[in-house]
């Protein structure tokens, strides 16, 4: 069975660096196991975010939390504003269930303006998903605007990058798969 990797784009715009960076997280895991992907954007969950309980949230906001709490691996992704992760972003995030992100493997990117939003991954990022005890890829992905041509991840140093969180990711979402119950007959 394959597993199930559901992407986030904290991006309230389509189309995205910050979702262009996940996919391409994505499409490097995929090239050495077969897998479910599928991707969200902050935006997919509604003019109605912004609600103060999980009840209130639209709809498509609550399966987007399903989805990130039923998946056996994330890869989340978010913009750099003012230093710091996207705010609804961050609010979506915080409706997800602790015990939910328990050791689930998660590969951490960010998308920004410019060189001086780097450590968001490390200082922001990071941080959040330990909270919930994630299993985080050691190496994060940040990317700003001159990383991108067209949309698409051109800088060779950042691809690097993408890639040895992709192999980090599969280890650990092999050692976190449920294994198949050996049943004895007698």
């Amino acid at each position: 069975m394959s597993p199930r990797i559901v992407g986030f784009s904290g991006s309230t715009r389509r189309p995205s660096r910050t979702r262009s960076l996940v996919e391409a997280v994505a499409a490097e895991f995929s090239s050495r196991r077969s897998i479910a992907f599928e991707v969200h954007d902050l935006v997919d969950a509604g003019p109605g975010v912004g609600a103060f309980s999980l009840a209130a949230l639209p709809r498509e906001a609550r399966a987007i939390i399903a989805a990130i709490e039923e998946a056996d691996g994330l890869i989340v992704g978010s913009p750099v504003y003012k230093g710091s992760y996207a705010g609804l972003f961050k609010h979506l995030i915080d409706f997800v269930d602790p015990l939910a992100l328990a050791g689930k493997p998660v590969v951490i990117t960010a998308t920004g303006g410019g060189h001086r939003h780097a450590l968001v991954v490390e200082h922001q990022l990071r941080p959040l998903f330990g909270f919930f005890s994630a299993q985080t890829a050691p190496t994060a992905i940040y990317a700003s605007d001159h990383d991108f041509q067209d949309g698409i991840l051109t800088d060779s140093g950042v691809r690097a990058r993408v890639a040895q969180a992709a192999i980090e990711f599969d280890r650990a979402v092999v050692r976190t798969a449920p294994r198949p119950s050996i049943v004895n007959v007698a």
